[in-house]
């Protein structure tokens, strides 16, 4: 991959078993294009897990590479695109984590625990726009969320889509990264909606 892609996390809170395998298969309905092919869709997210899900993880095939905090997948995404299990101590209390990094990129995994560490060391609980965007994409059942084709806008084609409500109770599809304040809201679980903005450092 020819740029370090930026780290996102894509969901807010510990994922159950059943929300991190949909989340591993969370852009299965992508295009084949080079930004799949290249692993550069998946490069860069991350999610926290229970720590069951890791050991489990762990022992289901030898790790490719094992390293003190982490161990990545023999099984790559794409390209040099794995699975990163990260075990990690913030704020006194070990947390699990699973991430994709391009091993391609000797420094990505390094990015990707200072990252983690950096977010979830807030002394504050809020969500980014984006971070709200991402949960939502997570979340939403293959029925209401996809990556547009040639039915859709030429503007569209291959970026993703969500399924929304219209006052008059009519349902169109918008792009995700259109949503009002008001959507992304509806769109949330309950306890998310009124999370504030991170305060920048």
């Amino acid at each position: 991959m020819t740029s370090r892609p930026e780290t996102r996390k894509i969901f807010e809170g510990v994922a159950s078993r059943h929300e991190f395998y949909a989340m591993m298969n969370r852009h299965n309905q992508a295009p084949f294009d080079e930004a799949r092919l290249s692993g550069r869709l998946y490069a860069g997210e991350w999610f926290e897990i229970a720590e069951v899900d890791h050991d489990r993880m762990f022992n289901i095939l030898p790790p490719l590479l094992m390293r003190g905090d982490h161990f990545a997948m023999r099984e790559f995404q794409a390209a040099q695109v794995t699975s990163v299990f990260f075990s990690l101590k913030i704020d006194g209390r070990f947390r699990w984590f699973h991430s994709y990094c391009d091993l391609a990129d000797s420094g990505s995994i390094d990015d990707m625990r200072r990252a983690i560490v950096e977010r979830e060391s807030r002394p504050v609980r809020a969500m980014s726009r984006a971070e709200k965007l991402e949960h939502i994409w997570s979340i939403t059942g293959p029925d209401f969320c996809a990556f547009a084709d040639q039915r859709f806008a030429a503007g569209f084609a291959g970026r993703r889509i969500v399924m929304v409500f219209t006052a008059a109770q009519a349902k169109i599809w918008k792009l995700i990264d259109d949503l009002t304040d008001e959507e992304i809201a509806a769109k949330l679980p309950v306890q998310f909606r009124h999370l504030g903005e991170p305060v920048a450092a």
